[in-house]
């Protein structure tokens, strides 16, 4: 169980991670430090919180707690990087670190607590905890992609009026054993 446990959450955080690639792709340089008003976030500083976030949760994941001394939180906020050089470079250092922090849990250690803010949590409820947490933001990244593209916006699932068609697909096919976004992120690539 926890085998298939990790490699689901690991194909969440990439279809997550794969939704914030194609935005950050599709939006101007000018773009990614647009905000609708001051108490709103760029997708600039959006990256730069889940960079943060995922360096603190994820560095020594099994034997520090997860809100680390280093980090500066309220700095993670400020609309300061100096491009998309840095954003990328922020946004990839982050998802590494998530993604070699998955890499170190097996069965010997997936029973261990781990502390948040010295809040002991269980393996899963720590994953978990990150998986309704980073998607929260990807989602607000999407959204301002959306809003400052407006009909220059390419879908990044099934795009407008082609649900019909889509599903007709689907059912065409026999039915199938797989993670949805096996499916999804095969599907969206093709599309390319």
């Amino acid at each position: 169980m926890e085998n298939d446990y990790l490699q689901s959450v690991r194909k969440q955080f990439e279809y997550y991670k794969m939704l914030g690639d194609k935005t950050i792709a599709q939006v101007t340089d000018e773009q990614l430090f647009w905000k609708y008003n001051e108490e709103s976030n760029s997708i600039a500083t959006i990256v730069k919180h889940l960079w943060g976030n995922m360096l603190s949760r994820w560095t020594d994941f099994l034997t520090t707690d997860g809100e680390k001394e280093w980090r500066d939180r309220e700095g993670e906020f400020d609309n300061d990087i100096s491009g998309r050089a840095e954003l990328l470079a922020k946004w990839n250092e982050g998802w590494n670190c998530l993604f070699s922090a998955l890499g170190t849990i097996n069965e010997s250690n997936f029973n261990q607590l781990v502390y948040i803010r010295n809040q002991g949590h269980t393996i899963t409820e720590a994953i978990n905890r990150q998986l309704a947490h980073y998607p929260y933001h990807i989602g607000q990244i999407v959204f301002i992609g959306k809003m400052v593209l407006n009909e220059q916006w390419n879908s990044l699932s099934i795009p407008r009026g082609d649900s019909g068609k889509y599903n007709a697909e689907k059912f065409a096919k026999p039915k199938t054993r797989t993670h949805f976004t096996d499916e999804y992120i095969s599907d969206n690539e093709r599309k390319e």
